[in-house]
């Protein structure tokens, strides 16, 4: 299987990496790469947003599966939890 090259960004958009990756990994797989590379803080949880398509994915979810293409931009988004402190 082919590599797919996409970018993946903070929704702040302070950080940005393009990377190659297989189509058969998973979402979560690139929130654990992010939080480490980054050094994002671990005690908060994260989903990613396909900005090129404007869907939310779901982290169990394989790459293919979610129909990510190359040229795509991932964002990685903090899950804002009400009455958390």
């Amino acid at each position: 299987m082919e590599e797919l090259s996409i970018i993946i960004r903070t929704a702040d958009k302070s950080r940005k990496a393009e990377i190659g990756i297989s189509p058969s990994h998973k979402v979560s797989d690139i929130i654990e790469g992010a939080i480490y590379n980054w050094a994002l803080p671990k005690d908060n949880d994260y989903t990613i947003i396909n900005a090129t398509s404007n869907k939310v994915l779901n982290p169990s979810d394989t790459l293919q599966y979610s129909e990510i293409r190359n040229g795509d931009i991932l964002e990685i988004q903090p899950v804002l939890t009400a009455g958390r402190r």
